[in-house]
């Protein structure tokens, strides 16, 4: 198995930190070499203590899952014969209390919209195995207790 690592960077600066007015803006970095500003969401700690245009622990974990599930996808489509020309997805997810009262992301729908082409074009019933099989595979989907649903588009 591979390790997979992010680095999280935050500083104080010259703010009071005692008083809890301090910046929650820090900074992922990714073993491959990005960097990405993170905040928690504004709807939690209300700005300028977070960054709105920042990414948010919730939405990394929205967007973890639909990029798993859209990896996998695409791996169980082209083993297929199936040619896809575009995939995006409109995932949403739930933050809300858990069965023990903890905050918690409490749901995650992946709301995926796939465009093929060529000649092998799924049916509506193809497009549900696969997206079943995607969601088996996922990894992220396999590793949270959160309600992962997905509910595909129609493909173009």
């Amino acid at each position: 198995m591979s390790d997979h690592t992010a680095r999280i960077v935050w500083e104080r600066g010259d703010a009071v930190f005692t008083d809890q007015r301090y910046s929650r803006v820090h900074r992922w970095h990714f073993d491959g070499g990005a960097v990405v500003a993170g905040s928690p969401s504004p709807a939690v700690v209300c700005p300028p203590l977070s960054d709105p245009a920042a990414v948010d622990p919730e939405e990394a974990f929205v967007a973890s899952l639909a990029s798993c599930h859209m990896l996998w996808f695409l791996h169980f489509a082209a083993k297929e014969g199936v040619v896809v020309d575009a995939y995006s997805d409109e995932a949403a997810g739930l933050l809300g209390r858990a069965a023990d009262g903890r905050m918690a992301m409490t749901r995650v729908l992946l709301r995926p919209k796939v465009r093929c082409s060529g000649a092998r074009r799924p049916t509506s019933e193809d497009l549900q195995r696969l997206h079943h099989a995607a969601h088996e595979a996922c990894f992220i989907a396999n590793s949270v207790r959160t309600e992962v649903r997905v509910e595909p588009a129609p493909w173009e």
